[in-house]
């Protein structure tokens, strides 16, 4: 059996303005920001990518999203399916993520985001790790300007 490991790395700030969702990790937090980005901005769901991406060397992230974003396609969702196709045979193993940011409170919707990611990845629950912190205040994130997001997820094979 072979076995890789990705990580991956994303944080965007709270735009100023705007009537913009947050989403993390697929799942809406009742929150007055969301986050800047032309996306939908999800920095759970672009760490994964991106953590993907380390695995696969197809960086997804960049100009490829921006494309999709001009037609249209900001549902980070779909980013992430395309890094997967990249996989080609590695089964993903475990999924660990770590969320940075003062608000919102992540803790009561980890169950959901993990249930999201799950069904992403077509993974059980059991193999995502979610943690959250606000860094003791030290960061931009940890002081309410917006989500660091960090991904490692470990894949599998049998070649």
């Amino acid at each position: 059996m072979k076995i890789k490991t990705g990580l991956g790395q994303d944080s965007h700030a709270f735009a100023s303005k705007g009537n913009k969702t947050l989403i993390l990790g697929g799942v809406k937090f009742d929150h007055p920001q969301g986050l800047r980005g032309n996306s939908d901005a999800d920095v759970v769901l672009h760490a994964l990518t991106n953590a993907i991406s380390s695995i696969t060397g197809n960086n997804i992230l960049g100009a490829k999203a921006d494309e999709l974003c001009q037609r249209g396609v900001t549902d980070s969702a779909q980013y992430l399916q395309l890094a997967l196709g990249d996989l080609h045979g590695w089964q993903i193993s475990h999924v660990a993520i770590a969320i940075e940011c003062l608000l919102p409170k992540i803790s009561p919707k980890i169950e959901e985001i993990k249930t999201s990611i799950a069904n992403l990845l077509n993974i059980t629950v059991t193999d995502i790790g979610i943690t959250a912190t606000t860094g003791e205040g030290l960061s931009a994130f940890g002081k309410g300007e917006g989500v660091q997001v960090l991904s490692i997820i470990t894949v599998s094979s049998y070649e």
